[in-house]
């Protein structure tokens, strides 16, 4: 289906969990845009940085991003234009954070916007994940600013051997760090009826197989996807888990 679709229906949740760690660092939202129903904004953020600093971070970014969605005018603004100030607002708001605290305050973000039509665009900087899926199948994923990305991407390791690899959580970009961040920003497309949008931090997303997260998106509604994932989640990690967290979208009809 190439056309827009005349009549749909998002359906939406967010979950998130703590896992074993003793401080929550993740941060996670669905926004609804104040003027367009149709349209709406998600956004994951992993905290990293000290007691308090990953928190600190995270927290930034959804902050700021939300401020920039609110001006956001989906009928004429440029969404690629958007997706970048969102990269680039929360990773200067979170070095200007950095100046009155002790820590070191840095974030990974995964979004994804959807316009009415609907359509989608998407951008990441780090390691969480924006992921769509068709009819239970893997369509595209975000590529993780990570070191065992750059080995994958060399034909140095296979997908399997990077999740558990020793340094899998070496992040080559993220937000707060003295380097700019990378801003990857993706046109999707048009969106079909039945297709799934999801966004995750790396403690969720690591312990399972794109077939089985597509699967799981695919026949179970939104809210359902976001308990069964985390729950397998928790017991895959065996008590070593780290917080996840995940939003999940649905397009489905009227």
């Amino acid at each position: 289906m190439s056309a827009a679709l005349k009549k749909f229906r998002l359906s939406a949740a967010t979950g998130t969990h703590q896992g074993d760690r003793p401080y929550q660092q993740d941060q996670v939202a669905i926004l609804r845009h104040p003027r367009v129903p149709a349209c709406l904004l998600a956004i994951v953020a992993d905290g990293m940085g000290g007691k308090s600093g990953g928190r600190k971070a995270a927290d930034q970014v959804l902050l700021t991003c939300g401020q920039i969605f609110e001006r956001f005018m989906p009928e004429s603004d440029d969404p690629a234009q958007l997706l970048f100030q969102l990269v680039s607002e929360s990773h200067l708001m979170i070095k200007l954070t950095a100046i009155s605290s002790e820590e070191e305050p840095h974030s990974t973000l995964a979004a994804f916007l959807i316009l009415p039509g609907p359509v989608c665009w998407a951008v990441h900087a780090g390691d969480s994940r924006v992921y769509h899926f068709r009819a239970g199948s893997m369509a595209w994923r975000s590529l993780d600013h990570s070191y065992v990305q750059q080995l994958i991407a060399q034909g140095k390791l296979t997908e399997e051997a990077a999740r558990s690899h020793p340094q899998s959580n070496l992040l080559t970009g993220c937000l707060g760090a003295t380097q700019d961040p990378p801003v990857a920003i993706h046109e999707l497309g048009a969106l079909n009826v039945g297709d799934t949008l999801l966004a995750g931090s790396d403690g969720l997303w690591g312990y399972f197989s794109e077939r089985e997260l597509g699967a799981t998106v695919h026949l179970a509604t939104p809210r359902e996807a976001c308990e069964i994932l985390i729950g397998r989640a928790r017991q895959r990690a065996r008590g070593g888990g780290d917080n996840l967290s995940l939003a999940v979208v649905r397009v489905e009809p009227l």
